[in-house]
């Protein structure tokens, strides 16, 4: 079976305010005030550490990696208690999604958000039945760009790793596909915009509703 791998931050919803607003918690409860703003849409993307390290180094004074850790568990439970508050899937994403199944292709959901609260946002959302397997950053010993979470997310959903691809946004998801030795489709409705060809990714989406039939070419 045709496997289609889709991340889920900045590819299947925009979920960048409700990082922002998590990481901005954390540093509300240091005394600091909020540190991040909209324009640091791409740096929530890259993940919770990464937030937690830029609003460090805005704050003037020195810190440390032991910081962020400290910070990391916070960070967790704000996004939790309010992790859907602003986010909104991508227009055309759930057609684009049932268009691939109806098609025959299985789909599934390979990201680096830890499993337990992927689960809840895409029930949130209204899009986990849609899916034949969620691999979140904790589901393996190992998270992206490692191939064994992407292998799991083809294999648990009833593909073959040589009959996938993977869509996402950003040099992680270039690096799985590489790692995993799978064509890596880069959409660039994300805050990088046209910015990911710099990855050399082997196809770029604008639109979710170029999917099915970018999908079908590529895994002809």
């Amino acid at each position: 079976m045709r496997t289609v791998v889709f991340d889920l931050d900045g590819t299947l919803a925009d979920t960048s305010a409700d990082l922002l607003a998590a990481a901005n918690a954390c540093f509300r409860g240091l005394g600091a005030g909020d540190m991040l703003g909209p324009d640091d849409a791409l740096t929530a993307f890259h993940g919770g550490r990464a937030m937690l390290r830029l609003g460090f180094s805005r704050m003037g004074t020195p810190w440390t990696e032991a910081q962020v850790d400290a910070q990391y568990p916070v960070l967790l439970t704000a996004y939790g208690d309010a992790i859907d508050t602003h986010t909104t899937l991508y227009p055309g994403a759930v057609r684009a999604v049932e268009a691939l199944r109806a098609l025959g292709f299985a789909v599934s959901i390979c990201t680096n958000k830890p499993e337990g609260l992927a689960e809840t946002l895409t029930r949130r959302l209204g899009i986990r039945d849609l899916f034949g397997a969620l691999i979140g950053a904790d589901t393996l010993p190992t998270r992206k760009p490692d191939a064994a979470p992407y292998v799991a997310a083809v294999t648990r959903a009833g593909g073959q790793v040589a009959r996938s691809i993977l869509i996402g946004d950003t040099e992680t998801d270039r690096k799985t596909g590489l790692a995993a030795g799978v064509p890596v489709v880069l959409v660039t409705f994300g805050p990088e915009g046209q910015g990911v060809s710099r990855l050399s990714p082997e196809a770029l989406l604008d639109h979710f509703d170029d999917l099915p039939a970018l999908a079908a070419r590529l895994l002809r």
